[in-house]
Formats: C-alpha cells, structure tokens, sequence
C-alpha cells in the first residue's frame, strides 16, 4: 500500500517568502550580506533612507552606504514565482504599466545600453542607435533582473576649454539601464557615442557636482538626487570635458 505524502499549502511556507517589512510576498528579493535577512528590493532601499541598520535584527549594516551591502537572489525570486500562481504575470503587468507611465521618451524611442557592449540589459529600447544588435539570447538578458532607473544626460556648455566643440549633445539622451550600473561605465558609453579619443577625460556630474567613477546610479540617486529636494524623474546628469585645475 503506498504512502500518502502530506499536501503542502503555500502558507505553509509564508515564513520564508514574504517580507518583513511590508508583509507581502517577496518581490526582488534582496539579502543583506552582513547578516543575511531578505526583503523586498524596493522596501529594504526605502528604509535604508532611514536608517543604516538592518530592520529585522538591528545590526549595523554600512556606516555611509548600506545599499552596497544588498545582492538580489534570483533563486529564492524563481521558488516564490513558481510557489505563488499569477505572481511573475502580475508583477510583470505592474511593472510595464508603470513604465508605460514613467518612462521619459524623446521622439517615441528610448535609448538602450546594450549588454555585450556594456554589462547591461536590453530593458526594451528599440537599440536603433546603440550597439551590437544580439540575437536575442540569454546574454541579453545579463542585468534585466536589476532594478532599473531612468536617467537623462545632458551636455554642459560654455566651459571655456578647448575641447568643447568635441563633446556635444547625444542624439538620444534619455537611458534606462540597471541601477548597479557605475559613473566610470556611464563614461565609457558616452565616449563611445561621441566617438571620442581614447585618451580624452569627460566629468560627470550630479547638482553640480562631480561624480566619482566608482559612483553606482542608485548611489546618486539616493545621496545627491533624491536627498537634494529633486522630485523629477528621471535623474539628471551632465557631462562636460575634464577640467584640470593644475
């Protein structure tokens, strides 16, 4: 006679897949590397504007800048899409539908930062004016489960060097890309889209002031966009020839 396995409810495993802080089911998860609790993305990055410590056990997580101690976990991501029917459509139909929303256009198109080229998804740009144009596979699909932010790049003018007629204004200034993404890999696309000399330095900056190139996107926009007063979207950078006071 075989044995009767019990039924397992998704309630059942409620403990481990929702989050602390909002009490909904995990959405993004991401993992607190000091002390391994999960939250929802959105939710751990909201209250890390708060607070440096870990909302769960109150540890300490970075004395400046927590969100460096963040990983998503992709894993726990697929078992709780899988555990909960409806959850990956509904989260996906949220998602498009705020973008369709939010997300800045200039001519009907976005500009994509392609992945082969840069480390970066293709996030549903047409790429007519980026890179490599892929084959549509797994690669292309490098960083799409990373948070995405929004940013327009504009060209400062009038810096009085001598190099000003080099760096122009993008045809396309307005990118989405992973928010992991980091002011040196920023530099990098724009020297490649202005077609700039290898050798030649840009400055980017945020309010005026100068970025480091280690700087990440969601960094910026936490400590020198958001916390600035600014309420528009998406975040603004400029870019200007390096200025050398020496």
């Amino acid at each position: 006679m075989a044995a009767t396995g019990r039924k397992h409810l998704v309630k059942d495993f409620n403990h481990f897949i929702t989050c602390y802080l909002c009490r909904g089911y995990l959405i993004k998860p991401t993992t607190v590397t000091e002390c391994l609790h999960t939250f929802c993305k959105s939710c751990i990055v909201q209250h890390f504007e708060e607070s440096n410590d870990c909302p769960k056990c109150g540890i300490q997580v970075h004395e400046t800048n927590p969100l460096e101690m963040l990983r998503l976990d992709n894993t726990l991501e697929e078992i709780i899409f899988k555990l909960v029917p409806g959850l990956r459509e509904k989260e996906e139909q949220q998602e498009l539908e705020f973008w369709r929303k939010n997300q800045p256009k200039e001519n009907g198109q976005v500009e994509t930062l392609r992945c082969q080229r840069f480390g970066l998804p293709d996030v549903g740009g047409d790429g007519a004016d980026g890179g490599d144009d892929g084959d549509g596979g797994a690669e292309d699909d490098y960083h799409r489960s990373d948070p995405q932010i929004a940013i327009c790049l504009d060209c400062l003018r009038n810096t009085g060097q001598s190099g000003e007629s080099t760096v122009t204004d993008l045809m396309k200034r307005f990118i989405r890309c992973s928010s992991r993404v980091t002011v040196g890999t920023i530099k990098k696309f724009l020297s490649l889209k202005l077609k700039l000399p290898s050798s030649y330095e840009l400055d980017v900056l945020c309010n005026g002031e100068i970025m480091g190139r280690d700087h990440t996107l969601e960094f910026i926009y936490m400590t020198r966009w958001r916390l600035h007063g600014e309420n528009t979207y998406p975040m603004v950078l400029e870019y200007r020839p390096r200025i050398d006071f020496g």
